[in-house]
C-alpha cells in the first residue's frame, strides 16, 4: 500500500532529439530568409526546406507528446503543466499584439497631432494632420482607407458564430456525445476558413481599387501588419483545430481528459477576442 503522503506521480520523458533538431531546422530557416532577402539564388530554396524540415519536427514532437499522453503516462501534475504552459504562451501573444496595437496607439494618437501642432511651414507645404494621409510632401501615393463594411463585418460574424460552434463543440465533448464533438467542430474550421477567404478577398480588393498597399504611409504598414498577424494567428488556430478533429475522429480525448482540445480552444478563443479589438482600432477609428 502506498504512503497517503507519497509524491504524485509526475512523468518525466527520456532525452529527446527533438530540440537540437528544431533549433538546426530554425537556424536553416532564418539563413534561408536572410539569403532570400538579399537576392541570393540559394536563399528561397534553403528558406522552404527549412520550413519543411520544422514543420516535419514539429509533426514528430507532438506526436511523441500524444502518444505518451494516450499511453495514459501523463497524471494531473503534468496536466497542470500543460495548463500553465498554454497560458503563458497566449500571454506572450497578448504582448504580441499589444506591441502592434500600442505602435498604432502612438503613431495615430501621439506623434500625428504633434506634428499638426509644428509650425509645419518649415517642414512641408500643405500638411494635414489626419489619419490615412499621404504623408510630407506627397511621398506616399493616394490611397483609400479601408471602412468595415462590409467584409470586415461579416469577418466579425463569422468569427464570433465560431466561437459558439467551437463552445458547443467542447459541450459535446464534456457530455461524451464523440459525433456531435467532430460535427461542429468541423463547422468551427470551416468559419475560419471562409475568414480567410475573405480577408485575402479584401487584400485583393486593397491593393487593385483603393490602391492600399504595406508602402501606404503608416496607416498602411500598421493595417497589413495587424490584420496580416492575426489572419497567420487564425491560420495557425484553424490548423491546431483540424488536428484535434483528427484526433477526435481517432477516439482520442475522454469527456474528463481532453486538454489538447481546451488548449487549441483557449487559442481560438483568443484570436477571437484579438479580433474584435482590432475590428474596433483599425475599421471603425
Amino acid at each position: 500500500m502506498s504512503s497517503p503522503h507519497a509524491v504524485p506521480h509526475y512523468f518525466v520523458p527520456g532525452p529527446s532529439k527533438w530540440p537540437m533538431f528544431a533549433g538546426i531546422s530554425l537556424l536553416v530557416t532564418m539563413i534561408g530568409a536572410s539569403g532570400w532577402v538579399n537576392d541570393a539564388s540559394w536563399g528561397p530554396m534553403l528558406n522552404i526546406a527549412g520550413i519543411l524540415a520544422t514543420i516535419l519536427v514539429l509533426y514528430s514532437w507532438f506526436g511523441d507528446a500524444i502518444g505518451e499522453s494516450e499511453a495514459g503516462q501523463y497524471g494531473k501534475n503534468v496536466d497542470l503543466s500543460y495548463r500553465w504552459s498554454m497560458s503563458w504562451f497566449i500571454f506572450s501573444e497578448v504582448m504580441f499584439f499589444g506591441a502592434f496595437f500600442g505602435a498604432l496607439f502612438y503613431a495615430r494618437a501621439i506623434s500625428l497631432p504633434w506634428l499638426g501642432d509644428l509650425d509645419h511651414k518649415f517642414i512641408w507645404p500643405d500638411y494635414a494632420a489626419q489619419w490615412g494621409g499621404t504623408g510630407p510632401a506627397g511621398t506616399v501615393d493616394a490611397f483609400q482607407t479601408m471602412g468595415p463594411f462590409p467584409i470586415p463585418t461579416i469577418n466579425t460574424a463569422l468569427l464570433l458564430l465560431s466561437g459558439v460552434t467551437l463552445t458547443i463543440s467542447h459541450h459535446a465533448l464534456r457530455a461524451g456525445h464523440r459525433a456531435k464533438t467532430a460535427i461542429w467542430l468541423f463547422a468551427t474550421i470551416m468559419l475560419g476558413a471562409i475568414f480567410m477567404g475573405f480577408q485575402v478577398y479584401e487584400y485583393m480588393h486593397a491593393y487593385s481599387d483603393l490602391n492600399l498597399k504595406m508602402t501606404s504611409g503608416i496607416y498602411g504598414s500598421t493595417f497589413f501588419m495587424l490584420t496580416g498577424f492575426h489572419g497567420f494567428h487564425v491560420t495557425l488556430g484553424a490548423i491546431m483545430l483540424s488536428v484535434i478533429l483528427y484526433r477526435v475522429l481517432k477516439g482520442h480525448f475522454t469527456a474528463d481528459n481532453h486538454f489538447g482540445f481546451e488548449g487549441a480552444a483557449w487559442y481560438w478563443h483568443f484570436v477571437d477576442v484579438v479580433w474584435l479589438g482590432l475590428y474596433v482600432v483599425v475599421y471603425w477609428l
